[in-house]
């Protein structure tokens, strides 16, 4: 049942147990199209991260007994419960985080699909059979859980990310104690009621909402074995070097992207517009896949720069709610001042300005939002050069440059590959050879041909090279990271008999 009920903060879940938390500071909620209040939380303190990690740590040992398939069953409540909820889930993402309604729904959509994984992959083979040199041995790899994982979310998939997460996590026989993104806690409380009813037992599955001193609470403390983060570089890295100084623990971080699109002279400029467009914009630009560099041929630059700058005056920015909008708002105030800054950088860089929608004009804001966080598409063009800052530094808003190139793919790739992240990005080519090319010379851990650069899908991994990261939270790729593998191996005779030749003969003064 919801514990957003009247005008009382919502709390943690730990152990089990709804709990305002030992903290007396509250925050808000915030509809960043409306600027309205949805809803107040407790915030989170260490001593709120402590008490979920001891309940996490004492339910660890029970929960790890049980089998995969038994640990599976109770996602599987939570499974149907998003399908059922589809439409008031979407609309709820959509307010908290104000991506437009079909992003919203995509975003309770990708959830269950994550938890269809995790929960399905619980019958499937685990392990590997290895063939050893000595016939009368046996040899295969297992896997057991690692134990108390740290799940730290982002704002912007505040449902399916998490899913990502802590489906996994939980089926392969871990315990959770999870920061929700604090401009997103409404859907943070969502899932942990979900969790509730699906039954999970006590401390096997915590949540304590606040902010980045919570979330630095988790990474700290010794009794996490994994701490599984998705957000901005910065915190990843902060984080990553923290975890790699302290032996047996780690760190899969997913983080942002530079992420560029080359544009052959090959390349269909339908595909080609409709992908730049939807990468660059979609999300208000707000994704860690989005597209900020757009790298075309000088052949096709006149043609493809006309038809890129007339979508990015004319796409629709308004309410997320309604289904005609294709961009909401940005998350927060503070966002927005960021989002100008790299537009200002650019100008100062010496960028030529083709569309600057960063102040929209009041016709453009939907009646009762003047107090949203609206911005427009921003879009430049520049010659390249290594130095730029504007083409190094992700801005994770509707910021975009062309750059125009000369010569075969390989140019295009040296232009591509020219940034410190490497997560996501697109080669639109009819060429078969340039897409391949792409394929194996892009540093990325995304990447995709005539398609935009958003759009993954969970069986996949997810990640990237580079800054982007150093972990891919999805699928098969983050049972790595919540799990140990113990090489086994049995005899299988009453003799001894060792590899590589070694002798197994004991021998003593006496022989």
């Amino acid at each position: 049942m919801s514990q957003q009920t009247g005008t009382q903060p919502n709390q943690h879940y730990i152990g089990g147990e709804w709990t305002e938390g030992r903290g007396s500071e509250t925050f808000a909620s915030e509809n960043p199209a409306t600027g309205e209040t949805l809803a107040e939380f407790h915030r989170g303190t260490q001593d709120d991260v402590d008490a979920a990690l001891a309940a996490a740590d004492e339910a660890f040992e029970e929960w790890r007994e049980l089998s995969y398939i038994d640990r599976a069953e109770y996602l599987w409540d939570i499974y149907h419960e998003l399908r059922d909820r589809h439409e008031e889930l979407g609309e709820i993402v959509t307010k908290e985080c104000g991506k437009e309604i079909s992003e919203g729904k995509a975003d309770v959509t990708e959830a269950w699909h994550m938890v269809e994984w995790a929960a399905g992959n619980a019958r499937h083979p685990h392990g590997d059979v290895v063939p050893s040199e000595i016939g009368s041995k046996d040899a295969y790899m297992r896997r057991k859980p690692r134990g108390v994982v740290g799940c730290i979310t982002p704002w912007n998939f505040p449902v399916a990310i998490p899913f990502w997460h802590m489906a996994i996590a939980l089926v392969e026989g871990n315990t959770v104690v999870w920061k929700p993104a604090e401009q997103t806690p409404w859907c943070g409380q969502i899932i942990a009621e979900m969790m509730e009813d699906a039954g999970i037992p006590d401390g096997v599955f915590n949540m304590v909402q606040g902010f980045g001193d919570a979330g630095s609470a988790i990474v700290d403390d010794e009794r996490v074995d994994t701490v599984l983060f998705t957000g901005s570089a910065e915190v990843g890295h902060e984080i990553s070097s923290k975890v790699g100084g302290e032996a047996g623990k780690l760190a899969a971080c997913e983080m942002g992207g530079k992420n560029g699109i080359v544009i052959t002279e090959e390349a269909d400029l339908d595909i080609a517009v409709h992908s730049a467009v939807m990468s660059s914009f979609k999300t208000t630009g707000q994704r860690c896949v989005s597209s900020e560099r757009l790298i075309v041929h000088t052949d096709v630059y006149d043609e493809f720069k006309e038809r890129f700058v007339e979508v990015a005056e004319r796409v629709a920015v308004g309410d997320p709610l309604e289904e005609d909008t294709f961009m909401g708002p940005a998350i927060e105030a503070d966002h927005v001042e960021k989002i100008r800054k790299h537009n200002e950088l650019a100008r100062e860089e010496g960028a030529n300005v083709l569309v600057d929608r960063f102040e929209l004009p009041d016709d453009e804001i939907p009646d009762g939002h003047e107090d949203g966080h609206w911005v427009g598409p921003f879009v430049y063009e520049i010659d390249y050069d290594t130095d730029l800052r504007c083409l190094k530094e992700e801005c994770f808003g509707p910021h975009v440059a062309l750059l125009e190139y000369e010569g075969d793919i390989e140019r295009a790739l040296e232009i591509h590959n020219d940034t410190p992240y490497g997560l996501a990005g697109a080669v639109i080519s009819e060429d078969y050879r340039q897409i391949n090319y792409f394929r194996d010379h892009a540093d990325l851990g995304l990447a995709y041909a005539n398609l935009p650069c958003i759009g993954a899908e969970v069986q996949l991994p997810f990640g990237g090279v580079k800054k982007s990261g150093n972990g891919y939270p999805s699928a098969r790729e983050a049972i790595e990271a919540v799990t140990e593998r113990t090489a086994w191996t049995m005899n299988n005779s009453k003799e001894i008999e060792m590899a590589q030749g070694l002798s197994a003969d004991i021998t003593t003064r006496d022989d």
